[in-house]
């Protein structure tokens, strides 16, 4: 090989792997771009979802059923491992609504067994990444979704009333959690009641607000003014359960148990260690790995699809209102890797937040370093700030979760697929009802469901029927083994089972499709079609189509280009045949 053709071929293959290092690192396509409006943006966003992460990460904890601490272990590995390998500059990973009631609903606020399954999952996703299996995710429609984030929020936030109510020993089923709430009510503590009102009405002002800033082109006063407002909106997380911490203290100082609080929690950094593969119960017995993982039972396939399904879509949505694209295999890698990474920190399993990232947008975040700055936040938190989280009233982490899960009720979607597609409420009210049995079997039993309609569309293709002398039959879908049986009934029935029997046209020119059992079936349909003396004609064939017709050497096969000469081939008037 001559010098220049040798230089050429080594410059290719050196192309070729920087393409494919920037493919699995994101992180080497957009730093040699990175500069100092970046950096300053990234901080003032990370520092801002910063002061949202830490009381959500507190309060989405209780969701899960564990130790407030947890919720933090959960929210500041993903922002380090999302620099490097994700692929969109709003995304935050991190403990999520959702995610907290499904881990719950698997491991029953056991924290051992938590990280165990964080780093399954993060196993699982990963594994999902490298063998490209994200179009998995195709398979969860959009009612199942719906039905299981309406009925999660409506789960989650009525979950949330005992602590507003101050109730102790209330069931987590949700079912008895209804019962013995209402059942509880006269013994509610005056103090958490009036506290948790008071945040829930401050909160849902300071979001209103925010919702009804003006324009941007208002005076610079009005414009300082609404900088302000968005602030101190954006940041209405921190600055409630900060107000409420401040007042708890004040009453604990004088003596007064007035308020629900936090109380101890474990102090510093959580140490660098691998999981645990066992557990052990109460009475001292130890649980080996096979049985943990056994327990864990149908949750183990939901939560790894969940967290991706969530994130992915949260990520699809503002790469599309930002105009920039996402990497959705690279995204998988990313999560699955976080939540490996995180269960050596005693992580609990995390996902994209949607309110979070939500802020990090409008906050004007130019990359994913912003996601650092927000876990030094979280870890500064950890390092400093637990002793202050001992006072922090359970009546204001409560309102804090009401809210954020609020508007995940979209009763809106319920008239829109009555109005566009009626069947699609059929998985919607499974996945809706079953959830509020076990979140899990909710997906599950919608999953099914739709799995269902959809393989009840493909058994059952749609065909247009008229005479036109002759019956002619236009197929409008791919035909693939599950028709096989439907599409010669109902040909028999056009053109075997009358009296004298009939020719009859197959309209072909949506079919892009077709297997070896509709092969086989029309074998005998071609054949009983010959003892009768009758045709049946193919037209408008794909080339594709066309192809595998002839290499399946089918007896007495007719075939026309158009339906017009397909029709007049039935009729007499042609007599072209290919026997083979």
């Amino acid at each position: 090989m001559d010098q220049p053709l040798l230089q050429r071929d080594l410059g290719q293959r050196s192309s070729g792997s920087c393409r494919m290092l920037k493919t699995w690192l994101p992180i080497l396509a957009w730093l040699p771009k990175y500069n100092l409006k970046w950096l300053q943006m990234d901080i003032l966003a990370g520092f801002t979802v910063g002061l949202t992460a830490v009381p959500q990460a507190l309060a989405y904890a209780q969701i899960a059923g564990l130790p407030v601490e947890y919720g933090l272990y959960s929210a500041f590995m993903g922002g380090f491992i999302y620099t490097l390998l994700g692929t969109s500059k709003d995304v935050t990973l991190g403990p999520t609504a959702i995610m907290s009631l499904l881990c719950f609903s698997v491991v029953g606020g056991e924290p051992h067994r938590a990280v165990l399954l964080s780093l399954l999952c993060g196993l699982i996703q990963a594994g999902m990444a490298l063998l490209r299996l994200g179009f998995l995710l195709d398979f969860i429609s959009f009612p199942v979704i719906k039905g299981f984030t309406c009925a999660a929020a409506i789960t989650i936030g009525f979950g949330q009333v005992k602590n507003i109510l101050g109730l102790q020993d209330i069931p987590h089923e949700f079912f008895l959690q209804v019962y013995y709430t209402f059942y509880q009510i006269p013994e509610a503590r005056i103090g958490d009641v009036v506290l948790g009102l008071l945040c829930l009405a401050v909160l849902i002002m300071l979001m209103l607000m925010k919702t009804r800033l003006g324009c941007d082109d208002a005076p610079r006063y009005s414009k300082i003014a609404r900088t302000f407002v968005w602030a101190v909106a954006t940041m209405r997380n921190a600055l409630v359960v900060l107000a409420a911490s401040l007042c708890a203290f004040s009453w604990e100082a004088f003596g007064h148990h007035v308020f629900s609080i936090t109380g101890k929690t474990a102090q510093g950094l959580p140490p660098f260690k691998p999981p645990p593969t066992s557990d052990t119960t109460a009475n001292g017995t130890v649980v080996s790995f096979g049985e943990v993982v056994e327990g864990f039972g149908g949750g183990l396939a939901v939560i790894p699809l969940m967290g991706l399904l969530e994130s992915i879509a949260i990520a699809k949505a503002f790469a599309g209102q930002n105009n920039y694209r996402i990497d959705a295999n690279q995204e998988l890698l990313a999560i699955g890797v976080t939540n490996l990474m995180g269960s050596f920190v005693s992580a609990y399993p995390a996902t994209g937040s949607f309110g979070r990232t939500a802020v990090n947008s409008q906050t004007g975040v130019c990359s994913p370093a912003g996601g650092i700055v927000t876990s030094v936040v979280v870890l500064l938190s950890l390092a400093f700030l637990m002793p202050a989280f001992y006072y922090i009233p359970k009546a204001a982490l409560a309102a804090v979760i009401i809210c954020a899960v609020a508007p995940m009720v979209d009763y809106h979607v319920v008239a829109d697929m009555w109005r566009v597609h009626k069947l699609d409420l059929l998985p919607f009210v499974v996945t809706f009802l079953m959830s509020f049995w076990q979140v899990q079997y909710g997906i599950m039993g919608g999953v099914a469901v739709s799995g269902v309609l959809l393989l009840y569309s493909t058994a059952r293709p749609q065909m247009k029927m008229s005479d036109q002398g002759v019956p002619l039959i236009t197929l409008a879908s791919g035909l693939s083994f599950p028709a096989a049986e439907h599409l010669s009934h109902v040909i028999h029935t056009k053109a075997l089972q009358v009296s004298p029997a009939r020719s009859v046209v197959l309209d072909c020119h949506h079919v892009s499709i077709i297997d070896y059992t509709v092969i086989h079936e029309l074998s005998d349909l071609l054949r009983h079609f010959k003892l009768q003396d009758v045709d049946l004609i193919f037209c408008g064939l794909q080339p594709s189509i066309l192809d595998v017709l002839l290499a399946a050497h089918l007896e007495g096969l007719r075939f026309a280009d158009s339906v017009q000469a397909a029709l007049q081939m039935a009729s007499g008037n042609l007599s072209t045949t290919l026997s083979n």
